[in-house]
């Protein structure tokens, strides 16, 4: 089968479009001839070695869309040609954290893609608790990238334990995690503010629910708390170093900043005292739990959760996808139509 494989971690000029043997289903396992690979920026940091691969050549690719090609021994609730969508989350499926639907805290826990075969082939082998059935009315585009962003901004919102009276400041909307915070919380019914440093992205949160949105280089914290009187009940934060300052400051009393990533920096620093006398909250928050992601796909299908596909490649133009991702131009999700 045809593959994008990573030879060294160079960063995105180290990809090609090469051969590899077709994968065969163990036990319990599944094979998807895929349709739509979804991108992220965590494939693009992978192609840096962050993390390192387990070996090289290595598929990239956690989230993904296609249809059941062949199914392994003991295989019994999926069948040859059934569409389906695939769970990045991977883990040992056996210990306390997996069985507790806990998965992301499993010591073998990791993500497609990170270190693993992930989706940027025309076929994967996944265990089979890892798919679940594409809804008919959603197009593969969505089916094949909503995965990772959404339910990790899913559970972000759910650890944070925002409620529908609360205000929560979404930083850097425009990236997946980021955008679908904003969709997710707005869909809760909480009050959505956003920042960002392009006035389209700004503009695109409002006409999907935000109230307001402020220029992410600003010092955003000072309008926010003009506009709510003591600040958000609840920061979303995925960028860093570059933002966590104003992030940290937006907060009201008792509010709780949750993070899943650091695109601009990953070394912050902190005031303790006001940790300490405002009663904030640090939260820090992975992925999701099968559970969450499948409350996520509820949200997609019923339509309260609209991903926007920012622009899909032709498999062979997959680098030029990986471009557009590392940019950080993208609006939504980035697609690889892979068949």
């Amino acid at each position: 089968m045809r593959a994008w494989l990573l030879d060294d971690t160079t960063g995105i000029d180290a990809l090609r479009l090469g051969e590899v043997s077709d994968p065969e289903p163990g036990a319990g396992e599944v094979r998807v001839r895929m349709r739509i690979a979804g991108l992220n920026h965590l494939d693009v940091w992978v192609t840096q070695g962050l993390p390192k691969p387990q070996s090289l050549p290595h598929i990239l690719g956690g989230d993904g869309a296609g249809v059941v090609d062949m199914i392994g021994e003991g295989v019994t609730e999926w069948a040859s040609g059934d569409e389906v969508i695939i769970n990045p989350s991977r883990s040992c499926g056996e210990c306390e954290y997996c069985t507790s639907d806990n998965m992301v805290f499993c010591a073998q826990y990791t993500i497609l893609g990170e270190r693993e075969p992930g989706t940027l082939a025309e076929m994967i082998v996944v265990p089979a608790s890892n798919l679940f059935r594409k809804p008919a009315e959603l197009s593969w585009e969505v089916a094949g990238t909503f995965g990772l962003a959404s339910s990790t901004a899913y559970r972000m919102l759910d650890r944070a334990g925002l409620q529908s009276t609360e205000t929560v400041l979404i930083v850097g909307v425009g990236g997946g995690v980021s955008s679908a915070a904003a969709l997710i919380a707005r869909a809760m019914g909480a009050r959505v503010l956003v920042t960002s440093r392009d006035r389209a992205k700004i503009e695109w949160a409002i006409a999907h629910g935000a109230e307001a949105g402020f220029d992410s280089s600003s010092e955003f914290s000072k309008e926010v708390k003009a506009l709510t009187g003591r600040g958000a009940n609840v920061v979303v934060e995925n960028v860093g170093q570059a933002t966590w300052d104003q992030s940290f400051r937006s907060l009201a009393p008792g509010g709780r900043l949750v993070v899943c990533g650091a695109t601009a920096g990953n070394k912050v620093e902190l005031s303790l005292p006001v940790l300490w006398f405002k009663q904030l909250g640090i939260i820090g928050s992975t992925m999701a739990n099968r559970s969450q992601f499948a409350a996520t796909l509820d949200l997609v299908e019923a339509g309260s959760l609209p991903i926007h596909i920012d622009q899909v490649f032709s498999f062979e133009g997959a680098v030029d996808a990986f471009r557009r991702l590392e940019s950080g131009d993208q609006l939504g999700k980035v697609a690889v139509r892979v068949s």
